[in-house]
């Protein structure tokens, strides 16, 4: 199983990421791999960018070094009724849409409030992917989310980032591991993402690469492996 591409990955305009569009591309095109989502965080997130940010996002070539891009956003959840910070006019003219749990933008809540809270972001026409929902600051009803995610035609994120033993994700690796179960049952597809805030970490997605083999996921439900998969997966929104 190889990995050809990475669903998550920040620029300077996400606030708290440390580089531009070009040095991402250069790392993804020098490690080999054939697309690469840029997912910059949305408005809401303190120190993101102005709306106006996404609504130019076709300035950036669709290809770059021989990478493909998507050009997307992490958009923000920001309450129960599954609302998010971007507009649709903005969602429009994106290739690929990331919705997560933030805490500067989500306010916690019971298990099963958070879980409406996710299910009810699925519905969105536009979203295509659960950013980390392996976060135990946001407890899930993981069998729920699985069964909605698959319903509504949404990927479930790995965060590989969130697997690294300093990540302030505290329970990523049991939390995902339930998940995976439930995918597998389900036969639920997923996307692994680096979550990449500084170059060096495109494409570093080998602790998830390593989870996955150990859990054993059904290779056809891992995004990752082939760029036309992802496309299919992601037309499942249309």
């Amino acid at each position: 199983m190889k990995f050809v591409l990475d669903t998550h990955s920040h620029t300077l305009a996400s606030g708290h990421a440390y580089s531009t569009v070009k040095e991402l591309v250069e790392q993804a095109a020098s490690i080999g791999l054939e697309l690469l989502a840029i997912t910059d965080h949305a408005p809401a997130m303190p120190g993101s960018t102005h709306p106006f940010y996404f609504g130019n996002v076709s300035a950036i070539p669709s290809k770059i070094n021989g990478v493909e891009i998507l050009k997307g956003v992490e958009a923000n959840i920001l309450n129960v009724q599954g609302e998010i910070d971007m507009e649709t006019t903005l969602l429009e003219a994106l290739d690929l849409v990331i919705a997560s749990f933030h805490p500067p933008c989500y306010k916690a809540g019971t298990k099963e409030e958070n879980t409406h809270a996710m299910i009810e972001t699925m519905k969105n026409p536009y979203v295509h992917i659960i950013g980390h929902p392996d976060d135990s600051r946001f407890p899930l009803d993981y069998e729920t989310i699985v069964k909605a995610a698959k319903k509504y035609g949404v990927l479930l994120e790995v965060n590989s980032s969130s697997l690294r033993p300093d990540h302030f994700r505290q329970g990523a690796r049991e939390n995902i591991s339930t998940y995976i179960s439930y995918c597998k049952k389900y036969r639920a597809p997923i996307t692994v993402g680096s979550d990449a805030h500084f170059y060096t970490d495109v494409g570093n997605l080998q602790r998830a690469y390593d989870l996955l083999q150990e859990l054993e996921m059904p290779e056809e439900l891992i995004a990752n492996t082939s760029v036309e998969r992802l496309k299919q997966y992601l037309k499942r929104k249309k």
